[in-house]
């Protein structure tokens, strides 16, 4: 009797390790030149590596970049469109499937960022063209409401050819879910505004003090937390920086501002995503510029502060956006221009990356998500 039961608690324990290294991988990509057709779904094997194609979604204009509900149940897209749009799907984990259940505008152009709170009450959603954010609440089927808050951003700063004009960047909620942090390229702030998800009529309001800012014709795009919620770093599209602040309820000071450019670069400079290691060990950022690289720096644990350790070739061309597994094994990088996706293996004492030969072909990605937060 003690044998079977043995038996059987180890095959449980196989049964959840091998459906915890296997996650779905959704890829938002653009459609607008016509090699893809909307959102694709592949399992991503975080013990090998490998990617199998699942599913897809078809019909969808330029689900340019994607959030899923920690429940696993529900994926958002921002629809780049000129228009600009966000919708909502359900979705099958186990057939990879999903079905749409609404669309709802923008109130701007040029959607570009899409952000769901853990409980699953509202979606943010940034966007670009027109330099505003909005809020949506969340119904209980997952569909999205009419937008509760609609907040425009207003100013400029020293570049006036790009920064003419608010370009709102991205939508990112703190861990404990109680600020939103707001990058905005056009004026040079990061916005941050305290959430209260019981005010369904306006859940946003400026936090005090109201933004952090950067330096003139920085940039600011994309930002990501350290796991243990004391430090922001902060990716500058036009300069390359990354921008380490200290945080605190909303609060960023800056540390330090490192360049991700090598020394003889001369290209053009497009910085564009940027994510913390699992461990908290490692920044990595990626410039879809003329250097189509991943940077690795390593993370002082005390001060937060960055030192280079390595520069990887995403083996493509514009690595618009890149996700690093939960298990911290792999990164995976999403090269736009040259239709694929490229699977690195990630060195967890060095934080450096050495390609696996793994690829995912696929018509313009632009936003890569595992499922599971």
């Amino acid at each position: 009797m003690k044998r079977n039961i043995f038996i059987l608690l180890m095959a449980s324990i196989t049964v959840g390790s091998t459906y915890a290294q296997k996650r779905n991988l959704v890829i938002g990509t653009y459609t607008k030149n016509g090699k893809s057709e909307g959102i694709y779904v592949y399992e991503f094997d975080s013990q090998t590596g490998k990617a199998t194609y699942k599913n897809k979604a078809t019909g969808v204009t330029n689900p340019s970049y994607l959030d899923i509900s920690k429940d696993g149940k529900f994926v958002y897209a921002a629809n780049e469109n000129k228009e600009g749009g966000v919708s909502a799907f359900s979705f099958n984990p186990v057939s990879g499937a999903l079905q749409l259940l609404n669309s709802q505008p923008t109130h701007g152009s040029a959607a570009c960022y899409i952000d769901i709170d853990n409980s699953r009450k509202f979606v943010f959603s940034a966007n670009y063209g027109s330099g505003n954010l909005v809020v949506y609440p969340v119904q209980k089927d997952g569909s999205l409401a009419e937008a509760a808050q609609v907040i425009q951003h207003t100013g400029s700063s020293a570049d006036k050819s790009r920064q003419e004009s608010p370009h709102v960047h991205s939508t990112i909620l703190s861990p404990d879910q109680k600020f939103l942090l707001v990058s905005d390229l056009g004026t040079d702030k990061i916005s941050s505004y305290a959430f209260d998800d019981r005010n369904i009529k306006k859940p946003l309001s400026p936090a005090d003090p109201p933004f952090a800012t950067a330096a003139p014709g920085s940039g600011p795009r994309h930002l990501d937390f350290h796991p243990n919620s004391r430090f922001v770093y902060a990716l500058m599209e036009m300069t390359g920086d990354v921008i380490v602040y200290s945080y605190k309820n909303g609060t960023m000071n800056t540390v330090q501002t490192i360049s991700m450019l090598a020394p003889e670069f001369k290209g053009k400079t497009g910085a564009a995503d940027i994510h913390v290691s699992p461990d908290g060990k490692f920044v990595y950022a990626s410039n879809r510029g003329d250097a189509n690289e991943i940077v690795v720096f390593a993370i002082d644990q005390g001060t937060g502060k960055l030192r280079l350790a390595g520069r990887q070739s995403t083996l493509g061309k514009t690595p618009r956006n890149f996700v690093i597994d939960q298990a911290g094994n792999y990164l995976l990088a999403a090269n736009q221009d040259s239709d694929q996706v490229v699977i690195f293996r990630r060195d967890q004492q060095s934080g450096l990356l050495t390609d696996t030969g793994e690829r995912i072909d696929v018509g313009m990605p632009v936003c890569l998500k595992l499922t599971g937060k």
